[in-house]
């Protein structure tokens, strides 16, 4: 078990970026885990114990900041969990190759969303019928997207938020959080059901995850935002080359090349 401790560093620092840009830690555990081995199934649903415990710190800390729109939080978060059953239910059996060049493709579309998320603000807009039957749909995709990737699901509900809302980014991403705590729970419950996570490294990756989402909240406050959404997006985009390279050389392998 101690050397498994590790885990808890992992889930700490994704716990520090997922909380500040509010996309979860999975983006970042994810591929760490998937780079060591682990099955799309362990790693996916490993990773959401880690976002549940950091949207649960991220949720206190920004609540005291008084950054969350609570009402429109609940209702969307609520309309996540249909579709994290669903999708904790279909990557039963998703293919270690078909899943890399899926989740590569999640990650460059979050490395784009994260250097360009000064811009994507715009001013409060009054919600219209196709916005809100739009954003039912959205919230059951986003849920899909969680349970079957492990990311919580916030790579959707920020840029809606922000772009098709009109929410000020310093209360889109906090938001983002309580909804990520609605997905994550449900994709937790649906994983656990199914028998898809160890428990161990689940525990040490929340344990990780929760702090960092408390020292992620604060430091939301504090840091040059900019340094941050480079550094990431770069660590982002060698993740998914990465996840790309691996997938193309197991293809290349059940060829006999």
């Amino acid at each position: 078990m101690i050397d498994q401790l590790w885990l808890i560093l992992l889930g700490f620092v994704a716990g520090i970026l997922g909380s500040m840009v509010g996309l979860g830690g999975g983006i970042i555990v994810v591929p760490v885990l998937t780079f060591l081995g682990f099955s799309p199934t362990a790693a996916a649903s490993n990773s959401l114990f880690a976002a549940l415990s950091n949207a649960i710190a991220s949720t206190i800390s920004y609540s005291k900041q008084k950054r969350i729109e609570f009402s429109l939080g609940v209702k969307l978060g609520l309309l996540t969990i249909p579709g994290t059953i669903l999708g904790a239910i279909i990557s039963t059996d998703v293919a270690p190759g078909f899943f890399k060049i899926l989740f590569g493709l999640v990650l460059i579309i979050s490395a784009a969303y994260i250097f360009l998320r000064k811009k994507i603000e715009t001013k409060e807009k009054t919600l219209s019928t196709q916005m809100m039957i739009f954003a039912v749909g959205a919230s059951f995709f986003a849920g899909i997207i969680s349970a079957f990737f492990g990311i919580g699901g916030g790579i959707i509900f920020v840029p809606l938020m922000a772009i098709g809302m009109g929410m000020a980014m310093k209360k889109a991403a906090p938001t983002s959080q309580l909804i990520l705590l609605f997905s994550s729970l449900s994709g937790v419950i649906a994983h656990s059901m199914l028998g898809h996570p160890d428990f161990t490294h689940a525990g040490f990756l929340a344990i990780g995850s929760f702090f960092g989402g408390l020292v992620g909240a604060r430091l939301s406050l504090e840091i040059k935002e900019r340094y941050l959404q480079i550094l990431v997006t770069v660590l982002i985009l060698i993740a998914a080359a990465k996840l790309f390279f691996d997938s193309i050389s197991d293809d290349f392998s059940l060829l006999g090349f």
